[in-house]
């Protein structure tokens, strides 16, 4: 029997009918056809205290923090793929997602006297969903939503993790799924997959 692939999904954001919880909903919806195995994550719902910057992870390859991550870094470590939909504050990712990265730490990388070292595998894919209300291509001109891509691929790609592809909704003040996005998320997902 063959076993069903992993596939990690984190919202980021703290609207649950938000334009990235609305991406997020139609991905899984997508995966699930494909027979993905999928573990949905809303961060704001999980208990995740700062980082305190001990960097005792490193050395023990997770928090030394007990609470909520010890969950969240088990599922890193064992999907296939994470799907991650973030919305744009700032140019950047919320400060929930930023903490996130943190604590994942000594999960996601080792330090050396150069580069850091990846510590996931390149078997491992990651796919980028947000969603700005500032529209195209004033979105992309300003570097709004590219720079919250920018931040969220540096850290999946100092993991070691391979680049499934993204997914931006600009003008996202929309209430319904755009057309263009639904397509686009349809595209990267069997590509991925």
């Amino acid at each position: 029997m063959k076993m069903k692939k992993k596939l990690l999904a984190i919202l980021g954001s703290p609207h649950k009918n938000g334009a990235t919880s609305k991406m997020l909903d139609y991905a899984m919806e997508i995966a699930e056809q494909n027979g993905y195995d999928i573990h949905y994550i809303n961060l704001y719902e999980k208990n995740i205290a700062y980082c305190k910057g001990c960097r005792a992870c490193l050395a023990l390859h997770s928090c030394a923090v007990k609470d909520d991550i010890q969950e969240i870094s088990k599922l890193v470590k064992e999907c296939s793929i994470i799907i991650l939909a973030a919305p744009v504050y700032w140019a950047n990712v919320p400060a929930i997602v930023k903490n996130m990265f943190d604590r994942l730490l000594g999960v996601m990388m080792e330090e050396t006297r150069t580069f850091p070292k990846p510590r996931l595998s390149k078997e491992q894919k990651y796919i980028l969903f947000t969603a700005c209300n500032t529209p195209a291509p004033f979105s992309f001109l300003f570097g709004q939503s590219t720079g919250a891509l920018r931040s969220m691929k540096e850290v999946f790609k100092t993991s070691g993790m391979r680049y499934g592809g993204s997914c931006v909704w600009t003008g996202s003040h929309k209430t319904v799924l755009p057309h263009y996005i639904e397509r686009r998320i349809k595209k990267i997902i069997p590509n991925t997959f």
